[in-house]
């Protein structure tokens, strides 16, 4: 039996949309590259509260969430967070710049070829899914806005708070 490529690429789209990152189900599963060649992986973070920011360099409120990131990374990582940026930008080049001006003090990743966005369902830049101890999706933001800082900064003390 010969699969049509179409077919084929359709149930590919399928699979993928089935195991989006929603919340309440299973965070997909990640292992990819800092600029240094450093696999980050999602599974070895089991245990902890994870922020998985997807950004882009062209992305404007990327720019204006990075410093927050970084403050929660000071204030939270003793208490157990983790944060992951996944670089999504086809050209390293563009990400390092922005990295320049932004710098980052958590992980950053890069997925080029877009695998991970996809099976995280994003919708845009940037989208941040907040992980549970247990590995599943707590929460999902779409965008970065100044007025929601504070709630999703006490979503991520209260799934701290839990052992």
């Amino acid at each position: 039996m010969r699969l049509r490529p179409a077919l084929v690429l359709v149930g590919l789209v399928y699979a993928l949309s089935a195991h989006a990152a929603a919340p309440g189900a299973a965070a997909p599963p990640f292992a990819l590259p800092t600029a240094g060649g450093e696999i980050v992986s999602l599974a070895p973070l089991r245990g902890r509260v994870v922020y998985v920011d997807f950004w882009a360099s062209w992305c404007a409120p990327c720019r204006r969430s990075f410093p927050w990131m970084n403050e929660l990374q000071a204030r939270y990582a003793k208490d157990g967070l983790a944060i992951v940026g996944i670089n999504v930008d086809k050209r390293r080049e563009d990400a390092e710049r922005f990295l320049r001006d932004t710098p980052a003090s958590f992980p950053v990743v890069y997925d080029a070829k877009g695998g991970t966005p996809a099976a995280y369902d994003v919708k845009g830049m940037p989208s941040s899914y907040l992980i549970d101890r247990s590995g599943n999706v707590a929460a999902v933001e779409e965008g970065f806005h100044d007025e929601r800082r504070d709630e999703i900064e006490a979503r991520i003390r209260a799934l701290l708070a839990q052992h």
